[in-house]
């Protein structure tokens, strides 16, 4: 089993071309079977679980899972309605104030489609920010009491105690029936920025595309081994390489 993330894991400059989105159906076609983990919002996700050859896809940087199976799909979060109207009015408060006190932040045009987090925009749709300026949205996040995880186009944060990896244990648990962690042989993560560092840290198969470069220093938990290319040309050459194994 192949767990992956997908903005420039599996995309370049925010596009999927054909050669990677091909590789996808190869590689499900030999038997691996491909879960995308991605702070994308629950709509790209529902479209991934239906159109994508994957076995579920993790969205929103671990808030939930879907997995579409016999025309059905199936939805697993981590927190209650409840619990999520009431962190969403403080998400409201912490947008208004970094969209007030970082100049140039956005909300990330994907926002509408969210369910249980806030994405700010740092360099997706507007001009790239410094790192002070992206660590001083991470700071307002946790001042708080939110999570902040920075990924290679935005800031996303949110109220729970739940991550990628967190969710990816979940799945694996309900619809194996077995612990991830004891099955680690079996499977890999490929991914490219610091959100994935819990991925890194855990998974015993742990890669990273060539762009990771711009965060490797930043990263306690670094991938276990690093590709060549970057993007999703770095992921086809993964693939290649399992496809051969």
């Amino acid at each position: 089993m192949l767990f992956i993330d997908i903005d420039d894991t599996l995309t370049n400059e925010g596009q999927l071309f054909p050669k990677a989105y091909e590789m996808l159906w190869k590689l499900q076609k030999s038997g691996i079977e491909i879960v995308p983990v991605t702070g994308r919002p629950a709509g790209w996700c529902e479209m991934i679980a239906r159109l994508w050859p994957v076995r579920s896809v993790v969205g929103e940087n671990g808030a939930f899972y879907f997995s579409y199976k016999n025309k059905k799909m199936h939805r697993h979060f981590f927190i209650d309605e409840k619990t999520r109207r009431s962190n969403g009015e403080k998400l409201r408060e912490i947008e208004k104030e970094v969209l007030s006190s970082v100049s140039g932040s956005a909300l990330a045009s994907d926002q509408f489609c969210r369910l249980f987090d806030l994405a700010i925009d740092f360099c997706e749709d507007v001009p790239p920010l410094n790192k002070e300026d992206i660590q001083k949205i991470v700071s307002i996040f946790q001042k708080h009491g939110a999570i902040a995880k920075v990924s290679s186009i935005h800031v996303n944060g949110w109220f729970g105690d739940y991550d990628k990896k967190t969710m990816c244990e979940i799945f694996y648990k309900k619809e194996y029936g077995k612990d991830l962690k004891d099955n680690l042989e079996h499977c890999a993560f490929v991914g490219d920025s610091p959100n994935d560092e819990p991925l890194f840290g855990f998974f015993e198969n742990s890669f990273a595309v060539g762009n990771i470069q711009d965060f490797i220093d930043d990263l306690k938990d670094k991938p276990k081994y690093l590709i060549p290319k970057e993007g999703g040309d770095g992921f086809v050459q993964l693939s290649e390489q399992l496809l051969k194994a």
